[in-house]
């Protein structure tokens, strides 16, 4: 027979599930004064703690009972814990730290006590408990100051061990579920997320998560910065029972992100909005009585968004007895099939599937493949190390490679506080990031300090299988995509057998015994340079080549990427060639099923430009085509050095018609002309009655 918590999926399947509503309204109501809030416990206590609804647990525990109760009565099957605040660093603001574990667990007791009263009255229709974690009152990645964006007031540590001390009160106490709820920053809700694993994961427990964001304002985006898709991105890892949002906005003004959320989440969805937009003159403190909210919510159902409805800040009793006699009849949200893809974060999604582009991983941001880079961390001159990173996403770059690996470097110190700079900056943090390092510490101190999802750069064997696992076991708490490098005891993998043999393991390793999700598997096969003169490196492009081809029929779902500047590393100095090859290179990689590769894109063209018979000399040594195709290179290659780049750029393409004026800056990238261009071809396209929509059309 399955236990109550098991029924919870059958039971959000077959209808549209009630959560209650506001505590902190419906302490309002109570007029509580200092004194009351006190009780008889705290009476002498040093501090003031009116407004600190949380410790009512302890001090008036019959209130808090009977909000839970009539919230029951009005019809909530999921009622939430007075826990709110309940985490040492919220708590601090009282200084009433030492109280967290007590106050959870008594928390936990009288929902408990409320929700089984209820059952007991009809046993066929359980009450659920669930563990309220709240945001906290500080943000890991938001400064709080605005002359110093790198400053942090708490840390992801500090957050996970807070929020560890709530949640083993809880999960004493009796809670069903946790409810991660109100993000506004979600590297907190990551730390908490983090927590809830790390500590049921020690103790064998398997306890359910809900998980509701917030969209602060019309930008239709969290206080950090992060679209609905890039939230769901980054906490979808703890799989959760149900996603949502929750506070800030009315239902009205909610209703296209918990759409856009119904429509890629393959899990339930959960929507407890306020009661409308705060109004001072209204009983509740909220515009909406409990028809308007009970309205707005039908409509959710109807449209097939919702599991879970319930309500936020202004909602009573009253508002949740009318949204459950509404929805009563409404079928529950179906949950979707959602294609399987590689889905990564910043402050916007980036999503990599089968049918995807090429994805460009920018690699300036690297001391130990940069040196004007390392110059500036080295000199600690973050800002213009910041621009660095801004450039690399202006030309192109939909991932940056952060590596902070130089012998002079307190590399964790480096990382963290690049990392920290860039979040700051919507123009670089809008795009996922690469944490990329030989040291896992230097990794995992990265990982602590991004709120979207990240790529971990990189994982293997070569310390062995039990390592290799532990840290995979980590990534994934993280909710990290990996870089696994073919490289295990024996070496790094340099011919196809061994490239294909490495790779296999790994991935078998991380599906089936790490329960890894094989689509943020990306395997690197290895880019090793090519024409060195020593004849066993003469097949390393080739046998990449066909180590892709052969992970991409063979392991499903996984992606594979390289450092593409290795493969030209023998002509350094020599910049058209390096390019020519570069982009030949690419190019077959990328037909052979190359994801992504970390690039200067800088030093990428276009493959049909490449004079054919730079090309021929390319290719020979990219496929080994001949015996001699080394050196031939090399004699070749002396001819071509230094006829760069024009120093005065040829601008013959500006005379041509601005149709082509406009094709050839896209395929270049050249954006100089591109407002008047457009602004052209617009006029011209309605002077013959066209729409200008045909400027984006082509």
């Amino acid at each position: 027979m399955k236990s109550r918590i098991q029924q919870l999926p059958e039971l959000l399947a077959r209808r549209i599930l009630i959560l209650d509503g506001a505590m902190g309204t419906m302490i309002q109501t109570y007029k509580l004064d200092e004194a009351a809030y006190r009780g008889e416990r705290f009476r002498d206590f040093a501090h003031e703690v009116k407004g600190n609804n949380d410790l009512l647990v302890l001090t008036q525990p019959q209130i808090i009972r009977e909000i839970h109760e009539q919230y029951l009565e009005a019809g909530a099957d999921i009622i939430e814990t007075n826990t709110f605040n309940s985490t040492s660093v919220a708590m601090a603001d009282y200084h009433m730290e030492d109280l967290v574990y007590e106050l959870n667990v008594e928390a936990a007791k009288l929902a408990r006590a409320a929700a089984d009263t209820y059952e007991r009255k009809d046993p066929s229709r359980p009450r659920f408990v669930a563990g309220a974690l709240g945001p906290t009152n500080r943000t890991a990645s938001i400064s709080p100051d605005v002359n110093d964006p790198g400053a942090r007031n708490v840390t992801f540590d500090a957050l996970v061990e807070a929020y560890t001390g709530a949640i083993r009160g809880l999960v004493d106490g009796g809670a069903d579920l946790f409810l991660v709820e109100t993000i506004f920053d979600t590297l907190n809700a990551k730390a908490a997320l983090f927590a809830i694993d790390q500590y049921c994961a020690g103790r064998g427990l398997e306890i359910p998560i809900m998980i509701s964001g917030t969209i602060t304002d019309a930008s239709g985006r969290t206080l950090s910065g992060q679209t609905p898709e890039a939230f769901w991105n980054s906490v979808r890892h703890a799989k959760p029972l149900t996603i949502g949002l929750n506070c800030a906005l009315g239902a009205k003004l909610m209703r296209p992100y918990i759409e856009e959320l119904s429509n890629i989440a393959d899990t339930f969805v959960c929507a407890y909005p306020n009661a409308g937009l705060p109004n001072p003159l209204a009983p509740t403190g909220y515009d909406e009585l409990p028809d308007d909210t009970a309205a707005y919510l039908l409509d959710f159902a109807r449209s097939g968004f919702v599991n879970v409805v319930g309500g936020c800040c202004g909602t009573t009793p009253p508002h949740i007895r009318a949204i459950a006699d509404i929805v009563k009849d409404v079928a529950p949200r179906q949950v979707p099939v959602i294609e399987k893809k590689m889905r990564l974060s910043g402050l916007e999604p980036l999503n990599i599937g089968d049918d995807s582009l090429f994805v460009n991983v920018g690699e300036r941001t690297n001391v130990t493949g940069s040196r004007a880079f390392a110059k500036l961390i080295l000199a600690g001159n973050y800002a213009e190390a910041v621009s660095v990173a801004r450039q690399q996403v202006e030309s192109g770059a939909q991932v940056i490679d952060v590596n902070m690996d130089e012998a002079m470097l307190d590399s964790k110190a480096a990382m963290t506080t690049f990392l920290n700079l860039i979040a700051s900056e919507p123009d670089i943090s809008r795009v996922p990031v690469m944490i990329d390092s030989s040291k896992w510490e230097v990794i995992e101190a990265g990982l602590k300090c991004v709120q979207g999802k990240a790529i971990v750069n990189s994982i293997s064997m070569k310390e062995g299988v039990e390592p290799f696992k532990q840290q995979a076991r980590l990534a994934k708490r993280y909710g990290a995509a990996v870089v696994v490098m073919a490289f295990d005891e024996q070496g790094q993998a340099d011919t196809l057998a061994r490239r294909i043999e490495i790779s296999k393991k790994a991935y078998d390793i991380l599906v089936n015994e790490v329960g890894f999700p094989a689509e943020d598997i990306i395997i690197d096969p290895n880019i090793f340079a090519i024409a060195t003169g020593i004849e066993e490196h003469n097949r390393y492009a080739i046998d990449f080549i066909e180590a892709t081809r052969w992970i991409r029929e063979n392991l499903r779902y996984a992606r594979v990427s390289g450092g593409l500047s290795n493969v030209s590393f023998s002509f350094r100095g020599n910049d058209p060639v390096r390019e020519a090859i570069h982009t030949a290179f690419l190019y077959h990689a990328i037909r052979a099923g190359l994801t992504m590769a970390i690039v200067n894109a800088g030093q990428i063209g276009v493959y049909d430009d490449i004079p054919k018979d730079l090309l021929e000399h390319v290719e020979d040594i990219l496929f080994d085509r001949r015996p001699d195709a080394a050196e031939r290179m090399v004699a070749f290659a002396e001819t071509v050095k230094g006829k760069g780049k024009a120093a005065t750029e040829d601008l013959a393409w500006r005379a041509a018609p601005v149709r082509e004026r406009l094709t050839h800056a896209l395929v270049k990238g050249i954006t100089q002309w591109i407002v008047e261009d457009t602004e052209e071809m617009r006029a011209e396209i309605e002077a013959r009655g066209g729409r200008p929509i045909e400027v984006i059309e082509g």
